[in-house]
């Protein structure tokens, strides 16, 4: 099949499960609020998506005791840089208006690269813990092979252009984090043409090992799909048992620990 080919079904696609409405997996049992009073949680949604898509997480984040700020960003309008500039520091802004003893984040797909901009350039002392939802960490296959294609541009603007796999992509020349991350990614897909240019286990965008990244604290696969997964129960429950301990819980949940 013709690379162009390829591109046509691939923004069918992306379009179908960006305009799909976000829908909760079942009644989600909170977590105990224990001593989340005074701590804030920077949302940031990801590539072509609103603050929306995380509807799910932001209202469970408020019934354990968390104040939530869900930033919603233009994210198909400029680079990782300007974005993560301009709003990752208008979610803190807000977080520290409210004298925060900690700023948590998490994040999906590329608003997890826009946190590691974010804090690469950035000293927050009252840092918690961040929790990343499929993120490109090392980039994917996808943009290398479909970057150039006509209307990719249009569709995932300056930013989507950054996400490839080389050594000089944004996400490869950030590097290591020193600072509390753990990560949770798909293993499964409904972009079964995208799906076809990824090596190994992926989640229709990004493969299950390029959402790692050096120096993290914890790390989950969980049986779900890129645009859909921080809607699951179980990721939302295992995204507040990291925010409280700075780990996973690992007890009744269908997930497989990194070796």
């Amino acid at each position: 099949m013709k690379i162009k080919q390829i591109f046509i079904i691939f923004l069918y696609i992306i379009i179908q499960s960006v305009t799909n409405p976000v829908f909760s997996m079942g009644k989600y049992n909170e977590m105990p609020m224990a001593d989340n009073e005074n701590e804030c949680v920077v949302l940031l949604h990801g590539l072509a998506r609103s603050n929306r898509s995380f509807s799910a997480m932001e209202k469970s984040l408020r019934k354990s005791g968390y104040h939530v700020i869900n930033v919603d960003y233009p994210s198909r309008k400029k680079t990782i840089e300007k974005l993560a500039e301009e709003h990752v520091t208008k979610g803190v802004e807000k977080c520290q208006s409210v004298q925060s003893k900690k700023i948590h984040f998490v994040t999906h797909s590329m608003g997890g690269i826009l946190v590691r901009y974010y804090l690469a350039n950035h000293l927050l002392d009252n840092l918690g813990h961040v929790v990343m939802l499929s993120p490109p960490n090392q980039g994917s296959e996808i943009v290398d092979k479909l970057a150039g294609s006509p209307g990719f541009y249009a569709f995932n603007g300056p930013a989507g252009q950054q996400l490839g796999t080389s050594a000089k992509s944004l996400p490869n020349r950030l590097g290591a984090v020193d600072y509390s991350v753990g990560v949770i990614t798909g293993n499964k897909s409904i972009n079964l043409i995208l799906s076809t240019l990824i090596p190994g286990d992926d989640d229709g965008k990004v493969s299950v090992e390029r959402a790692k990244v050096a120096g993290m604290s914890d790390y989950l696969i969980v049986p779900h799909t890129h645009p859909m997964i921080m809607s699951s129960n179980e990721v939302i429950r295992q995204t507040i048992h990291y925010l409280q301990n700075g780990k996973f819980h690992q007890k009744n949940a269908i997930l497989k620990k990194q070796e």
